[in-house]
């Protein structure tokens, strides 16, 4: 395992396999093999690292903090790529797992979540020690909480041990670790109902969970509380906490749900690019055209040679389906 100091944010990274674990999609497919699959560690700035699955399915891409108080981590990737996981941190440091912050349900992101949890230690004492202390934190809104322990569609309900042991049910909750002020923004209606965006102060890094996708399409998952426009809202909170290097490129960094490290910049176009097609999929659906004819104007057409993909799970024809849907149903309510 070798740690690469990131050099140039325009090194582009292999997209991460955008498969949601548990769907029926997913099931019908032969079991994916993780033998190929290496964790690679970059340094970002700061505490932060950014852990990235290339040569096989990986899942999300993992959020590391490490230092003297232990290593945080945001989201897991899957099951089992979790010894391949801690190999990985340990490259950087031999301190355990403390905590754990999930930015949503999707099983890409919280695969791992119990493997890796059992693997760290919490920072408890007094009344609190005990069995506690013997896996990490598992910190999530309260909203990832409720659908984990409830069978959803074809997803059965997790089991407790991966549960999360902290929830918050504010717009914000607050840590400090490493020397470090770390704050978790509740995005709701965005990706999902229950989206969580970290901001580590110091180090000046945003890991913005699928909030943020530079190399497609976003999934909109509207069975799970998701929504366009909340979608373009939590892209515009992440630009408000941005900010960029004078005259050049840098400052504060993003590290995405998938693909490859960014900057307000790479932001900055992806959110326009959400904003533009939002307004023609309102002006169709104002103009009373069906989901069939929106398809067929193909309204994403200067946008596809950059988000687009006819096959795996984030396709251009489900991005278009899932966005119709949503604004038709904002469209009705007014």
């Amino acid at each position: 395992m070798k740690t690469t100091q990131f050099r140039s944010l325009k090194a582009l990274l292999p997209a991460a396999v955008l498969v949601a674990a548990g769907t029926l999609a997913f099931a019908q497919q032969a079991p994916p093999d993780y033998s190929k699959t290496k964790i690679e560690v970059l340094k970002v700035q700061g505490n932060v690292y950014m852990l990235v699955g290339t040569g096989g399915p990986s899942g999300g891409n993992v959020t590391m903090q490490a230092g003297t108080d232990g290593v945080l981590l945001v989201d897991t990737m899957f099951a089992p790529l979790t010894d391949k996981i801690q190999d990985a941190i340990r490259t950087i440091t031999k301190e355990p797992i403390r905590y754990i912050i999930v930015t949503h349900v999707h099983g890409d992101h919280i695969g791992g979540l119990s493997n890796l949890a059992k693997a760290g230690a919490s920072v408890v004492g007094g009344n609190e020690a005990g069995d506690r202390e013997k896996s990490a934190t598992v910190i999530a809104t309260q909203e990832v909480l409720d659908r984990m322990v409830a069978k959803d569609g074809n997803t059965p309900a997790y089991p407790s041990s991966a549960w999360p042991t902290d929830t918050y049910i504010t717009d914000e909750k607050e840590l400090f670790f490493n020397g470090e002020a770390i704050q978790m923004f509740h995005q709701p209606a965005a990706h999902t109902d229950g989206d969580t965006i970290v901001f580590f102060r110091r180090s000046d890094v945003v890991s913005s969970g699928d909030i943020f996708t530079p190399s497609s399409y976003p999934i909109l998952d509207l069975t799970r509380g998701g929504t366009y426009q909340g979608y373009l809202d939590g892209l515009n909170h992440i630009l408000d906490i941005t900010i960029p290097a004078e005259k050049q490129e840098g400052g504060t960094y993003i590290i995405p749900g998938h693909g490859r490290l960014c900057d307000e910049a790479d932001l900055v176009e992806y959110r326009d690019m959400m904003t533009i097609l939002r307004d023609r999929f309102k002006d169709a659906i104002k103009r009373g055209l069906t989901l069939e004819q929106v398809k067929a104007a193909k309204l994403t057409r200067d946008y596809d040679g950059l988000y687009g993909s006819t096959t795996g799970f984030a396709t251009t024809d489900r991005f278009v389906e899932n966005a119709y849907n949503s604004l038709r149903a904002e469209a009705a309510k007014k």
